[in-house]
């Protein structure tokens, strides 16, 4: 059989909801109570939530703005605190600053005290002891100047030493106060990054600009020092810079009390080296005045001596004639004729003539020998002399003129 096409065939499957459900009146009348008093109810709640809501945004608000007001506070006190402590900081560095240049003044001092001893004192010592060894014959000796120039020279060097390990260790002082100020820089540098970083904090609102909420992982918070342990960092900071100013003032006196310690050693002994050199040169010129008048002494007698010999010599010969006349007269004589030829009295007297004649004649020539021995000895004596004067001169002339005078040149200050 055929079906039949009719157009329902094409249409969808339509389904016919059942009839609503009939509600008796006491349902109406109750579901209407019921509305009623849930809309109250919630009524009621809202409310409730609108109340605590303001309260809660007036607490909020409140907590908020006390605690940005306690966080500006105390980014105030935090900024005040900074700012002491970078005064103090400041303060304490301007006081080692000032230090290291009074240290250096007196690491000048120190250097010129050494350039002083080193060119002047010790070279002018050297060249006095130096000088001394020129000295000649018997004055070529260890008298009390050489110790004393040998004591000076020790104390100059002494000195020089002394001078030196202080000079080392100032030095060291200074740069441990430079040491101080570095670090104190450091800590100045990041106190100050840390006051501009406070100081744009407290100048931000919550309406300000460029406010960004962090997204990220990291702690905002990365700082695990402590307050007191920063608080004792900057107290530590600026009692090590007290300390190290109080050990460059102590360095400072120490240096005061040795420059005239060393000043004083050295004037002393100074003068203990020219008394020295003034008793000498008394003792030098005492012994050549002696000298001198003992050469005028000697060529005096050198003078009189020879007159003598003279005398001598003259006396000797004048007797060769009083001997020749003898002799003829005696000659003469032998010429007489027998019984003439007697030993008269005149006989006698012409013999013992010639025999005392002969006698004078040998004492006188005795006497000529032992003064012109002695003449000898008496110009050996006046060129000894002459020489020994030379050489006491000679003394004068080093210990007189040029050591004193050279030394006249040293001078020794504070510095």
């Amino acid at each position: 059989m055929e079906r039949i096409h009719t157009k329902f065939v094409h249409l969808p499957l339509v389904a016919v909801p059942p009839p609503p459900p009939r509600f008796t009146l006491d349902e109406w009348h109750l579901n209407n109570r019921f509305r009623n008093r849930t809309c109250l109810d919630q009524e009621r709640l809202a409310d409730s939530v609108l109340a605590e809501s303001d309260r809660l945004i007036d607490q909020v608000n409140e907590i908020t703005d006390t605690n940005k007001k306690d966080v500006d506070h105390k980014i105030d006190e935090k900024i005040k605190d900074i700012e002491f402590n970078k005064t103090e900081i400041d303060l304490q560095r301007k006081a080692v600053c000032m230090e290291i240049e009074c240290l250096n003044m007196y690491i000048e001092r120190i250097k010129d005290a050494l350039n002083a001893l080193q060119e002047d004192s010790l070279k002018i010592v050297r060249k006095c002891l130096l000088l001394r060894e020129s000295r000649v014959g018997i004055d070529l000796c260890c008298d009390s100047i050489d110790t004393e120039l040998k004591k000076e020279f020790q104390t100059i060097e002494g000195a020089k030493s002394l001078l030196g390990r202080t000079l080392e260790q100032a030095n060291e002082q200074v740069r441990r106060l430079k040491s101080t100020i570095y670090f104190m820089d450091r800590d100045l540098e990041d106190k100050g990054n840390v006051l501009k970083i406070d100081k744009h904090n407290l100048f931000l609102k919550e309406t300000s600009l460029n406010l960004s909420i962090y997204h990220g992982f990291a702690p905002l918070d990365p700082a695990n020092i402590t307050l007191d342990e920063w608080e004792q960092f900057t107290k530590e900071s600026i009692e090590k810079a007290a300390k190290e100013i109080n050990s460059a003032r102590q360095l400072r006196s120490y240096v005061d009390t040795l420059l005239k310690q060393v000043i004083d050693d050295l004037w002393s002994q100074y003068h203990t080296v020219n008394e020295a050199f003034r008793k000498r040169i008394e003792e030098t010129k005492e012994a050549k005045t002696k000298m001198e008048v003992q050469h005028a002494e000697i060529v005096r007698q050198v003078n009189e001596i020879t007159r003598v010999t003279a005398r001598l010599s003259k006396a000797i010969s004048d007797k060769e004639g009083y001997m020749a006349l003898a002799h003829t007269r005696l000659g003469n004589r032998a010429q007489r004729p027998g019984v003439e030829l007697c030993k008269d009295l005149v006989e006698i007297s012409l013999v013992n003539e010639v025999a005392e004649l002969r006698n004078n004649v040998a004492i006188l020539q005795h006497q000529r020998a032992e003064v012109q021995a002695s003449l000898r000895y008496l110009l050996k004596t006046q060129i000894q002399l002459e020489e020994d004067i030379n050489v006491k001169t000679n003394t004068l002339k080093i210990d007189e003129v040029d050591c004193m005078s050279l030394r006249q040149s040293m001078d020794y200050h504070a510095y």
